[in-house]
């Protein structure tokens, strides 16, 4: 198992267009002082799409020399273009990440077929555990139940981030996999819990960036039998976790992030900045959830 409990699908703080070092390592400071049992750099959250491929390589590097393996570093590889997602795989795993999240194929997309032929294929030219990544409103093609099983069967793709929101399908494949050592994360903060009531080990997490103590515990009381105490933090952080996604992500937690004063920096274009309405509803909501505006 790559970890249990919660991950920060971590922000890429901006400043001047240029990559924020200096804050991308007091957050990292911030969230494992947290108790946050995990960390995903250059993911979807991070905005992994516009980075550069140096800068691609930098962030992950900086990321695990920063842990300097305190918690599992995952580092966001995947791509549209199988070829590159192998280089940066390998350059990942040369740099010491602990595992790889590689998301499907988007905009040319493929086949189911292709989609195990793809990440099988990548799995073979590497030596690390590998999270498939599963989030159809972004890619626009889901990996289907079946295909899951199959791919379970390589020695290194060891689990999958659910960021399907379907608990049907969540169902399904957990009914599939029964019996099988592979493991699942819940992609959708709000649906935590109901995932873990299926089997999941966690969860890969937006909100943790602003909540990771919060996130954490909502995991792990669980997983120690504490339904009550995870329910409650589910649906206590709800309302707040709607809102982070009013816009597209990273749009509202990066503004979210501003606003507390842990200085997450700019967007990368095409993001742009929350319109005025939305940005009031933002404030609202972290008010209600107690979160300081500074």
């Amino acid at each position: 198992m790559i970890f249990k409990g919660a991950a920060t699908a971590m922000v890429t703080p901006f400043k001047d267009g240029q990559v924020n070092y200096e804050k991308y390592g007091e957050m990292i400071e911030w969230q494992i002082a947290r108790g946050i049992d995990a960390l995903v750099t250059c993911g979807t959250t991070g905005e992994g799409s516009t980075l550069s491929d140096e800068e691609h390589k930098k962030v992950m590097t900086y990321c695990v020399q920063k842990v300097a393996k305190r918690v599992p570093v995952i580092a966001g590889t995947g791509s549209n273009d199988t070829a590159y997602c192998v280089q940066l795989s390998q350059y990942a795993e040369k740099i010491g990440v602990d595992a790889l999240m590689l998301v499907t194929p988007y905009y040319n997309k493929t086949t189911q077929r292709g989609l195990i032929n793809h990440f099988q294929h990548v799995a073979d030219q590497v030596n690390l555990p590998i999270i498939v990544y599963n989030v159809p409103s972004r890619t626009g093609m889901r990996i289907e139940a079946d295909t899951v099983v199959a791919l379970s069967k390589h020695k290194n793709i060891v689990a999958m981030k659910d960021a399907t929101g379907d608990i049907s399908y969540a169902a399904e494949v957990f009914s599939k996999l029964r019996g099988i050592d592979f493991d699942i994360y819940s992609g959708n903060d709000d649906m935590v819990l109901p995932l873990l009531s299926l089997g999941a080990a966690g969860v890969i997490s937006v909100v943790s960036n602003v909540m990771p103590n919060e996130t954490h515990e909502m995991v792990t009381s669980f997983l120690e039998g504490n339904i009550e105490k995870s329910r409650e933090l589910q649906l206590s952080m709800n309302k707040f976790i709607n809102t982070l996604f009013i816009e597209t992500n990273p749009i509202p937690v990066k503004t979210c992030m501003n606003l507390m004063g842990l200085e997450a920096g700019d967007l990368r274009m095409p993001l742009y900045e929350m319109s005025p309405a939305n940005l009031d509803v933002l404030k609202a909501a972290m008010q209600e959830i107690g979160l300081v505006i500074q």
